[in-house]
Parts: structure tokens; C-alpha cells; sequence
């Protein structure tokens, strides 16, 4: 009977060792090759400066820090006075111009009228000369006056080109201003949010100086980063969840949109799962810009997170460790 029960203890304590040893290495597996994998980090977002395009003075400020705009909406009108005055004096280099052109052509009309006069009498005299009906020095000063037809005739021609070029400066040098005219006006060049305003009304800036910073909403991610096994087995379009703190009920889709080609050592800011994974690849995961610009009045920058990657394709992701609301799963 002892020996009985020594050997049930015995074999007691071997099928728990088996089971101990068969867990471990099925959770070693899990870590080893997991269908999902996380990395923690932070919603992100492309941040634009607005700035001057030329040297002037800020007129006027339409918006205020914290404000959400809207592609094209406007954001400052810098001073127009200079380039209203350069606007003015181009339009009348332009009149001066066309009235010159117009004298030009009415000359070289003239002048082409006495050239085929003078052509026509040298043509006529030329022939008479060769049967001697009239004298050398008769044809000499006919032909003395088709050349200085001919010449004239083609100062006149230099001359309209001459005119037609002056007044296409005069039109360049137009919508060259009206270009610095249109840029006077900074417009939002993207959905978002105005972070900071840089400049005030009445400030003078430089040509290049920033008057607002905003933050394209349309353009935001998490950046993360994986271990070298996993990283190996995703690729660009991976799909992502993103799972915020704010919100840990309601994962976002995600696509990975970035890998760093080369790998770096783990940061001391990356929690790894295991110790012997010393280096990372940084991994950036884009949302839907469509998704995105439905609900900006909500996209917050900087909350943390975690960023679940589907690491095999197979894998249906209710079976991930994240909480879906019913219908999202």
C-alpha cells in the first residue's frame, strides 16, 4: 500500500512537472512566435509652420491658438500697401507699353508700304537700265532708295519686337506682384489644429518668418517599436489597433505605413517581454486620413497607447488581448 501511494505521489508530482514544463514552453512559444504584439507609444502628428514669403508687416490674425481649421480657411494677411503701389505703377508700364507697341506697328506699316513702293520703282528701273532706256545714274538713286527702304522697313520690324518684349516684361513683372499679392494671404494647407501662434498683429517678420504652427490632423500616427523576430515578419500595410488610454474600449484601425531599415538598441522608454531582445526596429502605424477628418474636433496629439500589430496574417483579431465594443469585433 506504501508503495502504492509513493508511486501515485511519484507520478502525481511527474504529471505536474509535465504540465509545468508543457505551459512554460507553450508560453514561450507565445512569445517567441505571436499571432498579435504590442508596442506602447503615442498619437503623433505632422506639425506645419505657416510662415511669410516675403518681408512685411502682420496685418491681421484670423485665428487664436486651439483653434481647428479647415484646408484653405485663412489664417493671416500680412501688409499689402508696398505691393498695391508696385501693383499700380506695373498696370500703368503696361499702358505705356501697349501705346508704344502700337506706335511700332503703325510705323512698320508705313515702312512697309514706301519698301514695296521702292521695290516695285527698282524692279521697273532695273529693267529699263538693262536696255539702256534710262541712265546709270537714274538706277543708282533708285536703287540707293529701295535699300534705305529695306532698312528702314527692318528697324521698324526691331522695333516691334522690341515693343512686344517690353510690354510681356511689363505683364510678367504684373503677375509676379499679384503672385506676392495672393501670398500675403497664409491659408491653411491642411486639416488641423493651430498649436501655437508665433506672431502677433503688428509684428514685422522676415521673409520666411513663422507666424502660426498647426498640426495637420489628417496626418497622424503612433510610433513604436518591435523586436527583431517580429519586425522581420510584418511588412508595409500590417494591419494595427491602436488602443488609447482615453479610450481602451475602442480600438482604431491602423496600417503600418514605416519600417526603419536598420535597427537600433532597445530605448529605456520600450518595455520588452523578453530580456534577451537588445534590438528594436521603430515602427510607425498612419490611420485612415478619411477616418480621420470625421472626427477632428476629437484627435487629441500626444495621448499614449499601445499599438497592437497582427503579426500572423491568419489571425482573427477577437482573439487579440484587447477589449472590442460587440459590433467591432
Amino acid at each position: 500500500m506504501k508503495k502504492l501511494i509513493v508511486i501515485l505521489v511519484v507520478l502525481a508530482a511527474l504529471i505536474g512537472l509535465g504540465i509545468f514544463f508543457y505551459v512554460d514552453y507553450r508560453k514561450e512559444q507565445a512569445l517567441l512566435h505571436p499571432k498579435f504584439y504590442s508596442g506602447n507609444g503615442r498619437l503623433e502628428a505632422t506639425e506645419v509652420y505657416i510662415s511669410a514669403k516675403l518681408a512685411g508687416r502682420l496685418d491681421k490674425l484670423f485665428v487664436k491658438e486651439g483653434d481647428l481649421v479647415r484646408k484653405g480657411d485663412k489664417l493671416v494677411q500680412m501688409q499689402t500697401n508696398t505691393l498695391e503701389a508696385e501693383k499700380a505703377a506695373a498696370l500703368a508700364d503696361i499702358k505705356v507699353s501697349e501705346g508704344e507697341l502700337a506706335m511700332a506697328k503703325a510705323t512698320l506699316n508705313q515702312k512697309q508700304s514706301a519698301f514695296d513702293g521702292a521695290e516695285k520703282e527698282y524692279n521697273r528701273q532695273r529693267t529699263l537700265v538693262t536696255s539702256k532706256a534710262v541712265s546709270e545714274r537714274v538706277f543708282d538713286e533708285v536703287d540707293t532708295r529701295y535699300k534705305s527702304a529695306a532698312a528702314e522697313l527692318e528697324y521698324a520690324k526691331a522695333s516691334v519686337l522690341s515693343a512686344e518684349g517690353r510690354l510681356a516684361a511689363a505683364k510678367a513683372q504684373l503677375q509676379y506682384i499679384e503672385a506676392n499679392l495672393a501670398d500675403s494671404l497664409l491659408l491653411a494647407t491642411y486639416d488641423g489644429r493651430i498649436q501655437y501662434v508665433l506672431a502677433h498683429e503688428g509684428e514685422v517678420l522676415s521673409a520666411g518668418g513663422r507666424a502660426l504652427n498647426l498640426v495637420d490632423l489628417t496626418d497622424a500616427y503612433m510610433t513604436f517599436f518591435l523586436p527583431t523576430n517580429i519586425a522581420g515578419k510584418i511588412k508595409i500595410g500590417t494591419p494595427v489597433k491602436l488602443v488609447f488610454d482615453a479610450a481602451p474600449d475602442h480600438p482604431i484601425d491602423a496600417k503600418v505605413s514605416f519600417i526603419d531599415p536598420v535597427a537600433q538598441f532597445t530605448p529605456k522608454s520600450v518595455e520588452t517581454k523578453l530580456e534577451r531582445e537588445k534590438l528594436m526596429f521603430r515602427v510607425k502605424a498612419h490611420i485612415d486620413p478619411e477616418r480621420l477628418r470625421q472626427h477632428l474636433d476629437i484627435v487629441k496629439t500626444g495621448v499614449p497607447g499601445v499599438a497592437w500589430v497582427k503579426v500572423d496574417p491568419d489571425a482573427d483579431w477577437k482573439d487579440a488581448p484587447i477589449k472590442f465594443p460587440a459590433a467591432d469585433k
